[in-house]
């Protein structure tokens, strides 16, 4: 299949206009080719912080966890911190009243250092560190979600915790199999089923005989870029089920319910997105009626969303560094894999734009290709002008999520920086990475 094949929704037409959805609120298009992010030149950015940067729109990151705790007022709003986990990031989310879902002693170091509340903290994961576990007790964070037999005995030696269990729920959201985890086989939580060892009434029985433990409720996560709502009320039913389940079994009543994150964004034209509204809408009617039907008190919601938070209101600026034309044309620049892994892992489509100059060249199917020794670093396959050259800026919307977090030294290139913008105003979130800094650890 040839490149322009791959591309009927684009066909190329005159790049005068940004793709409604993909870009942030606050990007526009000026009559000379500038993009105006957070109304900042990118141009300008781009030759104060050079490239590549990450830059990041802070109103609308604090806008979207507004909106995520007005649709649900009565749930936990937990940031996913995996995300995007920096100090300034933490700091919005603890001023707009967020709960926090971190991963790591590293991610609750970050929590620490600005001070985020702990009693608003989880911490979760397959394979939790005693690290981990410890620097969870030392700060003392409101929960601890458990996914192992041999967690729950090593949590249990180490002090007392109000924790929560992971069930997979054997739910699919549809997505790429590298990130669904709700489904049996993959390595997250324990199994319903009765037949599989490291099952649901195991690790229930188990916490229970901890006394230094607290068992107050159950988390499952379907899986990320999930844009079906069907499929979390899906999963809140059957989570219900286990919760009467385990009240009629142990005598036991848990009232804290997590239902993860995992909300779909668009990263490409008329790529599915997530309604937010419709999913707090039907979440309720769902675990209301399961809850009456089966006379259990109405859980305690939590919700760990992330990149529908962080995700749209990001944006990566690249330099052109080389076009090759031939069978194919490639336009070469001065990031990609190390900065954004998501294509080479599991296949994510980006879109991508030329920035700062108006052409009237016509446009044509393109591949836009990183830096490093691979045949797999390739950031998008787009339509871009025919006289794209050598020092051209490049625009890539929605990476605000998991690039930051997923970024490498791969070739000893250092990692970009974060730069968030707010009204105009840029300020420096976190610096680009040197080779003093490389070498610090070589």
């Amino acid at each position: 299949m040839t490149l322009s094949e791959l591309l009927p929704s684009l066909g190329c037409e005159a790049a005068d206009h940004l793709e409604p959805g993909l870009w942030p609120r606050r990007t526009t298009l000026g009559e000379d080719g500038e993009l105006l992010f957070a109304d900042a030149p990118v141009s300008h950015l781009a030759a104060r912080f050079g490239t590549p940067a990450y830059l990041l729109d802070e109103a609308q990151v604090r806008e979207t966890a507004r909106a995520y705790r007005r649709a649900l007022p009565e749930a936990d709003v937990a940031f996913a911190s995996k995300a995007l986990c920096t100090r300034a990031v933490l700091r919005w989310m603890a001023e707009e009243g967020m709960s926090l879902d971190t991963c790591s002693a590293g991610e609750i170091a970050v929590a620490r250092a600005v001070g985020f509340p702990a009693e608003r903290i989880l911490l979760h994961g397959n394979a939790k560190t005693p690290e981990d576990l410890k620097a969870a007790l030392q700060y003392g964070v409101g929960r601890i979600v458990l996914d192992s037999l041999d967690e729950i005995e090593q949590l249990g030696a180490l002090g007392s915790q109000r924790v929560l269990i992971r069930v997979t729920p054997g739910v699919n959201g549809d997505t790429h199999a590298a990130i669904t985890t709700g489904t049996e086989g993959q390595k997250f939580g324990f199994s319903l089923r009765a037949d599989v060892r490291d099952n649901v009434d195991r690790a229930v029985a188990a916490v229970l005989a901890q006394p230094s433990l607290e068992l107050t409720g159950l988390h499952c996560h379907i899986g990320s870029q999930v844009s079906r709502v069907d499929r979390y009320e899906e999963a809140a039913r059957r989570m219900v089920e286990v919760l009467v389940r385990v009240r009629d079994q142990y005598g036991v009543t848990l009232r804290d319910l997590d239902l993860g994150g995992g909300h779909a964004v668009p990263y490409v034209d008329r790529e599915a997105s997530f309604d937010l509204d419709g999913y707090a809408r039907r979440l309720r009617v769902a675990l209301a009626y399961e809850c009456s039907s089966r006379d259990f008190p109405l859980p305690h919601l939590t919700i760990e969303p992330g990149r529908a938070i962080v995700g749209p209101a990001g944006i990566t600026v690249y330099r052109v560094c080389a076009v090759k034309r031939g069978a194919r044309t490639f336009v070469a620049v001065d990031g990609g894999m190390s900065d954004n892994p998501r294509p080479a892992l599991y296949g994510a489509r980006y879109t991508a734009r030329l920035v700062g100059r108006r052409t009237k060249a016509a446009r044509t199917p393109m591949t836009v290709v990183g830096r490093h020794c691979e045949s797999g670093d390739v950031l998008a396959d787009v339509c871009l002008p025919d006289d794209i050259h050598v020092g051209d800026l490049l625009a890539v919307p929605c990476t605000g999520a998991y690039h930051h977090s997923l970024a490498s030294n791969y070739n000893l290139v250092g990692r970009p920086p974060l730069v968030g913008v707010r009204d105009g105003h840029a300020t420096l979130l976190v610096r680009r990475e040197t080779e003093e800094d490389l070498l610090r650890r070589c």
